[in-house]
């Protein structure tokens, strides 16, 4: 950037957040505050009880496992902060802080897709090919592909977070979001950004577009199976058995691809700070709730943990 003297890496950002007054910060800390225990308490009862119930010891289990740790881990990298922020008003986050939210927000983001494809696939196996399903998702394969979804996460947010850090600052350090958000650093870089664009594009096609029509494929099949079954009884009961992953699917897809479309088509900040609130803390609060309502192993279990609870106290 022309006209810069004093480009340089900074110690420190002043994270921008959301604007109000001392009542509506107190209002926005409590709501905020309360979807982040119900976050936690919710996804670490679903990781509770998938460990300790052996009847949750499937396949598809184990992946809603992996999910809800995903969903505690990229929640917790930025809520706490964000309440720190909207109570003190004290805006700033140390430079190591910022590249270590913006690590844990792409890695966990990046696997949490690969895990809801990994679901899909698991989903497309129990209904298309119900004789070979233990067959075909064997306990190996299940880890191989969860490994694959946390190593790709990782290894893509670790060159992020390495390229992010040799970034070269101007006078901004005000990043207008209420996180470390990758392109929100991006945006305010003294540095060429023009690779670092195409890189997120690419990505964009190949992690975001690929597994999303992956799972529409799985599901296109999944359909015609469920047309061919001749009660009705019976096409509902292989349905249902999709239906909480096709709805966390929805949750987590609609307002990715919505908050994609307006920062590439449109500008409207705070707009996109509440989607984005939408996005990284209501989906991950209600993705328990959809599996616990939906699910009926989930409420059995719940029951079999609390009966245990009783007798044990």
């Amino acid at each position: 950037m022309i006209g810069c003297p004093n480009q340089s890496t900074p110690d420190e950002f002043h994270i921008v957040a959301f604007s109000a007054s001392p009542a509506g910060q107190l209002s926005l800390f409590i709501v905020i505050l309360l979807m982040y225990l119900l976050t936690i308490l919710g996804n670490v009862t679903i990781i509770t009880l998938v460990c300790a119930v052996t009847k949750l010891h499937t396949p598809m289990y184990f992946f809603l496992c992996n999910l809800s740790f995903l969903d505690v881990i990229s929640t917790s990298s930025f809520t706490p902060k964000l309440l720190f922020i909207t109570l003190t008003q004290n805006h700033k986050i140390s430079f190591q802080g910022c590249i270590t939210q913006l690590y844990l927000f792409v890695q966990c983001g990046l696997s949490v897709i690969f895990i809801l494809t990994s679901m899909a696939y698991d989903r497309y196996v129990a209904i298309c090919k119900p004789l070979q399903y233990y067959l075909i998702m064997s306990k190996a394969l299940c880890i191989t592909m969860a490994a694959i979804s946390w190593l790709i996460g990782i290894l893509n947010s670790v060159m992020h977070a390495i390229l992010t850090s040799l970034l070269l600052f101007c006078i901004s350090r005000d990043i207008n979001n209420f996180f470390c958000e990758l392109n929100s650093v991006l945006s305010i870089s003294s540095s060429n950004i023009k690779s670092r664009k195409l890189l997120i594009a690419v990505e964009d096609v190949l992690v975001g577009f690929v597994p999303f029509l992956l799972i529409i494929i799985s599901y296109i099949f999944i359909i015609l199976n469920v047309l061919k079954i001749r009660s009705r009884h019976g096409r509902l009961k292989a349905f249902s058995s999709c239906t909480s992953h096709l709805f966390t699917v929805i949750l987590f897809g609609g307002p990715s691809i919505f908050l994609y479309i307006k920062s590439e088509f449109g500008h409207g900040v705070g707009e996109d700070k509440l989607l984005s609130i939408l996005f990284l803390i209501v989906v991950p609060m209600l993705n328990p709730l959809v599996y616990s309502l939906r699910n009926k192993d989930i409420r059995d279990a719940t029951r079999v943990v609390g009966n245990l609870k009783k007798k044990i106290f």
